[in-house]
């Protein structure tokens, strides 16, 4: 009778143990493979999200999108009309749009590929209000943004001076037709994997 019960026990036991074997690889790759790449975005229409769904795809990395506390009506977007709330926070050097949503660990990356929507020539001003948010020193930041016919121009290195002695990539412009294939292309010829390693 004790013998059955003590080579089930034995049986058991063992099993036990290659099943905790068969499990820490596992959790070790799980955590060499945890991107140290964010991809921040502010959208307004949903043509950056876009963009910005297909680069977190393609990199596996983390996404967060910047949400105005105060979001933006079409009417504040009417960009024919002087007075629009676009226009004025566009013309405002000191415009700061506050940010509803706050982003927690974002000391756990390296690389941020920053994405946002072309306004008059430069990126919209909430852009400015995430950069003066946090400390991003010893960080990498990618800038691209989406425009149905501008230029990135200065957009991009206007930026600069908002969180300065870090590496700034140059940035890229898409319309708002890009492919994730011509996301893909512009992500490899970036590099940012091993910028996180």
């Amino acid at each position: 009778m004790k013998r059955p019960f003590l080579i089930m026990a034995f049986l058991l036991s063992a099993m036990l143990i290659f099943a905790s074997c068969e499990e820490t690889p596992n959790d070790v790759n799980d955590d060499k493979e945890q991107s140290r790449v964010l991809v921040v975005y502010f959208s307004c229409t949903g043509t950056t999200k876009r963009l910005a769904e297909y680069a977190a795809d393609i990199l596996v990395a983390g996404i967060h999108e910047i949400v105005p506390e105060v979001p933006y009506t079409s009417a504040d977007l009417n960009y024919s009309n002087d007075d629009c709330r676009a226009n004025r926070e566009q013309n405002n050097p000191s415009a700061r749009p506050a940010i509803k949503n706050g982003m927690e660990n974002m000391e756990k990356y390296d690389v941020i590929l920053l994405g946002y929507p072309i306004w008059w020539g430069q990126a919209p001003k909430i852009i400015y209000t995430f950069l003066e948010t946090y400390d991003f020193s010893g960080k990498t930041i990618v800038p691209f943004c989406t425009s149905g016919s501008s230029g990135i121009g200065t957009s991009d290195t206007n930026l600069h001076a908002l969180a300065p002695g870090i590496n700034w990539m140059s940035g890229r412009r898409f319309s708002g037709s890009e492919t994730k294939n011509g996301i893909s292309q512009w992500i490899e010829s970036l590099n940012v994997n091993s910028k996180n390693q």
